[in-house]
């Protein structure tokens, strides 16, 4: 049963709405019942060396970063990597991704230690799909195997400020994410 859901889950429409760095971004995920449409998609890079095409989805489009961190409702982040990354780094960067983006970290610091225990080392072509669920949480989702699930909203709109927020990880993400680029 957890593997068919975790399939139903990652299940595509097979309409594609762009391509970057050659991976093909669909213009619309289901997850659960819902179908969220792509708000936005563009490529991460760290000192001029590629590491992963992002996309964000949203049940509606915004170019405004705090609506669609606000947005309520089903959202998903799928990355797709280009280059091998290991699960240490990834977790410096979320750490650090949280800390810069957020006033108050007491109140996540435990569930962000939990978020970053499921992690693993990726590898060009492996994907990682965070997935936001209202009645469940925040969907880990690594290689097709869902790893774990994050309670909490306020976690999720942590996340999305990695991306989206006042320091995101990356400006040229950020804008492509929210379509304005």
């Amino acid at each position: 049963m957890r593997m068919l859901c975790v399939m139903l889950v990652l299940m595509l429409n097979t309409a594609i709405a762009a391509e970057v760095e050659g991976v093909k971004i669909a213009e619309q995920v289901e997850v659960g019942d819902v179908v969220l449409e792509l708000n936005g998609a563009g490529l991460r890079k760290k000192y001029f060396v590629k590491v992963y095409v992002g996309a964000l989805y949203l049940p509606e489009k915004t170019s405004i970063s705090d609506q669609a961190i606000r947005m309520a409702g089903a959202r998903q982040i799928s990355m797709h990597f280009l280059r091998a990354v290991e699960a240490d780094k990834m977790t410096a960067g979320w750490t650090e991704g949280f800390t810069r983006n957020t006033k108050d970290m007491t109140v996540l610091q435990e569930r962000l230690q939990q978020f970053n225990a499921l992690f693993e080392d990726m590898k060009a072509g492996d994907e990682m799909i965070l997935q936001y669920l209202p009645d469940e949480g925040t969907r880990v989702i690594i290689k097709a195997s869902q790893k774990g699930v994050v309670a909490g909203e306020d976690f999720m709109q942590a996340l999305l400020r990695v991306w989206l927020g006042a320091e995101p990880a990356d400006e040229g993400l950020k804008a492509a994410m929210l379509g304005l680029d």
